[in-house]
């Protein structure tokens, strides 16, 4: 049929002459629906799950199906009651159960600065959002394998499934890198340093120091300080004096000294770049094989939100060395004020150039 005549054909089925009103279906036509072919349906349902539901001890409120929707329709097959996966599910959502991932909320233990803590990092985010310094957030990403062809969660659209090795044996690859971000709390923007060799308390001030030389201090041109939040372990553990003699080395060269506020122990999570980066960069990755480093950097650079966050990233190819030590009186080298509340996770370094404080 020409476009011509199927044109005219849409035309004519419009008019109203021609549409039959005796073949209109009456009133309660059709199919049934399920709750009136089968009345008792959410009872047999209900009775089929019973044995099969196992739940929270602590909170009666949280209870999971350990049954797959199919083996559910064939348990309810026993009792005259046929129905698709598809009401299987329908049934599953009227009765609140809903698929579901599981959260990584509950901590593993509990520090004792814990609530004070957060009271000192609620007061230094709101002091310095009214300043012309940044507040960033800072943590290294879960290393990713590079090279060797290897098996990626997640899924992409493509015209043919991507093959990949049938193992994951870490020798296949070719190297791990640790992505190291910088978030922008206030400009709602990233900067990943993606490095090649070891996560150490150097890689860490090095990671800092290209974002500061070749974004912040642009963003910033009238710094005078600039506050991180950083996690309490890690190679910027507030253990670590190996950390605070790097940080050292950082302020004398980028010459503006740094506030340190680390979350309290086992709060890790609440790092604002763990949910508002690294989430998204972990969707960014996911799906396709990561052969090269460059590869690796491009899709980081890809992760974007709808509320306007952007990444950027670069890679350092510096090796670092594991197990430094340093001397003993190192602390005479370091200018360092401690804060009053909380001292251990809370403390400014400055410039050795800087008057005293």
């Amino acid at each position: 049929m020409c476009k011509n005549n199927g044109t005219r054909w849409i035309g004519r089925i419009k008019k109203k002459d021609l549409l039959i009103p005796d073949v209109i279906r009456h009133d309660g036509g059709g199919r049934k629906s399920i709750d009136k072919q089968y009345q008792n349906i959410d009872e047999i349902f209900l009775q089929v799950i019973a044995e099969h539901i196992a739940g929270d001890p602590m909170n009666d409120k949280i209870r999971w199906i350990k049954l797959s929707r199919s083996e559910i329709s064939e348990k309810m097959a026993v009792f005259d009651i046929k129905i698709s996966r598809k009401i299987v599910k329908k049934l599953l959502k009227k009765h609140n159960f809903v698929k579901r991932k599981m959260q990584r909320k509950r901590s593993t233990g509990k520090s004792a600065d814990r609530e004070q803590q957060f009271q000192n990092i609620i007061a230094e985010k709101e002091k310095f959002m009214n300043s012309d310094n940044p507040i960033i957030s800072v943590d290294t990403k879960k290393k990713e394998q590079v090279g060797g062809n290897l098996h990626r969660d997640g899924s992409v659209y493509c015209t043919q499934a991507i093959e990949v090795s049938d193992h994951d044996y870490a020798h296949l690859a070719d190297l791990k890198i640790a992505p190291h971000g910088i978030y922008d709390i206030k400009q709602n923007k990233a900067h990943v340093n993606i490095g090649v060799s070891c996560e150490t308390a150097e890689f860490i001030c090095d990671s800092l120091k290209n974002w500061w030389l070749n974004i912040g201090k642009n963003d910033y041109p009238k710094a005078s300080e600039i506050l991180m939040f950083c996690d309490a372990g890690g190679a910027n553990s507030y253990r670590h004096h190996i950390f605070k003699s790097e940080v050292q080395k950082l302020v004398n060269d980028i010459n503006i000294p740094l506030k340190i506020v680390h979350y309290p122990p086992y709060t890790s999570k609440w790092n604002p770049i763990e949910h508002r980066v690294f989430s998204h960069i972990t969707r960014a990755l996911a799906g396709v094989p990561l052969n090269t480093v460059d590869e690796a950097k491009s899709r980081i650079e890809s992760a974007k939100t709808k509320t306007g966050l952007t990444v950027t990233a670069g890679i350092i190819q510096k090796t670092y060395e594991t197990g430094r030590k340093v001397a003993k009186d190192f602390m005479k080298n370091l200018k360092i004020k401690f804060g009053d509340s909380v001292p251990k996770l809370n403390y400014t370094i400055y410039p050795m150039e800087l008057a005293d404080m």
